[in-house]
């Protein structure tokens, strides 16, 4: 017994049947279409997740850059300054 109740030789009569209706020439542009989308599909996901982990690197930088700019300066003069130039 295979799948949920229908046997092997069952499956092969319906595999029969389907590529008399259809042909094989048409079944292999079928699998052939199948298999371009499938790969179309994976590329999108995996150009999907480099944009969102590129967005993620940039959100990090401008972070980073935000707390660069915020912190205090020494000047020659032994004042700390702040982006501005006013005292701290």
């Amino acid at each position: 017994m295979g799948l949920s109740g229908i046997s092997i030789w069952q499956l092969l009569i319906v595999l029969a049947i389907v590529v008399m209706l259809f042909g094989t020439k048409r079944l292999r542009t079928l699998g052939g279409d199948l298999g371009s989308m499938i790969k179309g599909f994976k590329n999108s996901m995996s150009s999907d997740e480099t944009k969102k982990e590129e967005e993620e690197q940039k959100a990090l930088d401008s972070k980073n850059l935000d707390q660069k700019s915020t912190t205090a300066t020494t000047t020659p003069a032994g004042d700390k300054v702040d982006q501005n130039n006013t005292k701290v």
